[in-house]
């Protein structure tokens, strides 16, 4: 090779190495948001509505721009099956493994709970847009790194005893809820909210999750003059508990969390599952906003199955991602970078989002860390396989 060939191939080695470090440079590294939820299962459905959310504002924003100077986000799922371990180790995978920025919490109370004394050690924000128990956010942790758009146990337990009264002019509430955290939490948000207007329960109930049969526990709130049951469980127990009552011919309200939302209750639940009355924070039905018509919009391009209002379920799991979802960004964008510590003072410095579900006005402070409150709930039940609010037909 002469010398000056060889000098061209250095001097254009050169150049090429040069070019390479620029494109590195301009395609900046993504900020990687983590979701762990049930993916499989009878909630799967669930877990699939929250994945919704989540992507359609993800590919909002990335088509924005991004965040932090031209980031795009990218999401990272892990399935945990409900099961508390697998949060556990998909959570420890996530904040060590992929190095995300925060992680969205799935369905269960139980898997949150496991969860929560991790992040809060890792310094990791997580965001959770489903799991409504209580200590979840009120988890004494000081800094506190977890936030929530969804409903929370205490304010829906105050709701369902307001709604029965109203509804069904209940004066003696029977309560039938799953063995577990959630359960437990809300037994004790019912108990309270009852003790509040000088009442409480003629009974509690509690069964398992794994449980086909729950005619015994129901046969104790007849005895003892349930005029109302209060359900608390998922997708499978709950259809267990009104094919139990079909087999017992009693008919009596069910005032419900949004448990039976989660999945295929009523091809589980059979022809009464309509009979359910059930919390919500947002239904597709009806008149939209703005932002509700871009969202559905959105859905109806990326999902070829979502057609209408009646495809999109459960509706509080899209609705809450979303929502959730942009908030986080907000943080982030506040923050300037993606460090946990900077991302948690973030959240407390969003003034204003006009979101899907709400219009929020300063959703976190150190002492708030839950987004939606009463106002922000409706009451539903299913219909021809649709979730509607209670009154709407069609």
């Amino acid at each position: 090779m002469s010398r000056i060939s060889r000098r061209s191939f250095v001097c254009t080695a050169i150049a090429l190495f040069c070019a390479g470090l620029g494109a590195g440079a301009q395609a900046a590294e993504p900020i990687k948001i983590g979701l762990i939820t049930a993916l499989s299962g009878q909630s799967a459905l669930a877990g699939e509505a929250i994945t919704r959310g989540l992507t359609v504002a993800i590919d909002e924003i990335n088509a924005a721009g991004g965040l932090l100077d031209g980031r795009k986000l990218e999401l990272v799922r892990r399935d945990d099956e409900a099961n508390p371990a697998k949060g556990v180790v998909a959570a420890r995978e996530l904040i060590y493994k992929e190095k995300v920025a925060a992680i969205f919490g799935g369905l269960d109370t139980p898997v949150s709970m496991a969860i929560v004394p991790l992040v809060n050690q890792a310094k990791v924000p997580y965001i959770g847009p489903w799991a409504a128990g209580t200590g979840i956010t009120k988890n004494g942790a000081n800094p506190n790194y977890v936030f929530r758009v969804s409903a929370v146990d205490e304010i829906v337990d105050a709701g369902m005893v307001d709604y029965a009264q109203k509804t069904f002019g209940t004066s003696k509430f029977g309560l039938i809820m799953v063995n577990n955290p959630w359960g437990e939490s809300n037994e004790k948000g019912v108990v309270a909210a009852l003790a509040a207007k000088g009442m409480k329960p003629v009974g509690s109930e509690k069964f398992e999750g794994n449980d086909v049969d729950v005619v015994p526990q129901l046969t104790r709130l007849k005895a003892a003059g349930a005029d109302t049951l209060f359900l608390v469980g998922n997708v499978g127990p709950s259809a267990q508990v009104v094919k139990s009552l079909d087999r017992m011919g009693w008919k009596v309200p069910v005032v419900s969390h949004w448990g039976p939302a989660g999945g295929r209750f009523t091809e589980l639940a059979g022809p009464n599952a309509k009979n359910v009355h059930f919390v919500q924070t947002y239904s597709f039905f009806g008149p939209q906003s703005p932002v509700g018509e871009k969202v559905v919009a959105a859905l109806k391009a990326k999902y070829s199955n979502i057609k209408g209002p009646e495809d999109i379920t459960p509706a509080v799991g899209v609705a809450n991602a979303y929502d959730a979802m942009m908030l986080t960004a907000l943080a982030i964008q506040n923050a300037g970078s993606t460090k946990g510590e900077a991302i948690r003072e973030g959240f407390y410095k969003i003034a204003n989002y006009d979101g899907l579900i709400k219009q929020y006005k300063q959703p976190f402070t150190p002492e708030q860390h839950d987004a939606l409150t009463s106002d922000d709930y409706v009451w539903a039940q299913f219909i021809d396989n649709r979730i509607l609010p209670v009154g709407l037909s069609q």
